[in-house]
């Protein structure tokens, strides 16, 4: 793996474990085993761009995730159930979601950084996207699969954040269960 990819992987696991602004420059560079000269040749802007590259990143990476699961399932609903036990098997065999979620960056940042605000946003636009699309395939008019988008996009956000400050995977298994039945309501 070339320098500017370990930077970028490394850097993405560190802030979602721990946050942006605990995460130091000098952590990054140590886990990277790089130079500070290294780090800016790659981002001559620093961190905060470091971080920019990162959540385009995840977007791609998610984004690909989300259709690939998406692309194998004839319905909205089949899709959901098969993302979110990815997501439960993904916390029990590693005891976190990394890669998936980025909660805790947008939290912390996208008031700060009209740059991450922007990244974070396009990150659960392409979300939402993926979903509204298969639920208009579904028959759902566009005004309610926009909603049902939204209602999903936030409630499986919310279920991650919760299964990492829980420690467990129950929230994840308790919108699997409840989610397919709003979804037939709706």
């Amino acid at each position: 793996m070339d320098t500017k990819s370990h930077l970028i992987e490394t850097a993405t696991t560190l802030f979602q474990q721990k946050g942006y602004k605990t995460v130091g420059l000098n952590e990054i560079l140590k886990a990277c085993n790089v130079t500070k000269g290294a780090l800016y040749h790659h981002f001559p802007n620093g961190k905060d761009e470091l971080l920019v590259t990162c959540l385009l990143a995840l977007k791609e990476d998610i984004t690909t995730d989300i259709q690939t699961i998406f692309s194998k399932h004839l319905s909205t609903k089949d899709a959901i159930i098969s993302m979110i036990d990815t997501l439960i098997h993904s916390f029990e065999k590693t005891g976190t979601i990394t890669g998936y979620t980025f909660s805790s960056i947008v939290s912390e940042m996208a008031t700060m950084s009209e740059e991450v605000r922007k990244a974070c946003s396009d990150l659960y636009e392409n979300i939402e996207h993926i979903y509204c699309t298969k639920l208009l395939e579904d028959g759902f008019s566009k005004e309610a699969a926009t909603a049902m988008s939204l209602l999903l996009t936030a409630s499986i956000e919310g279920a991650m954040m919760l299964c990492l400050t829980q420690q467990s995977t129950d929230p994840l298994k308790t919108i699997a269960k409840l989610l397919p039945n709003i979804m037939e309501k709706f």
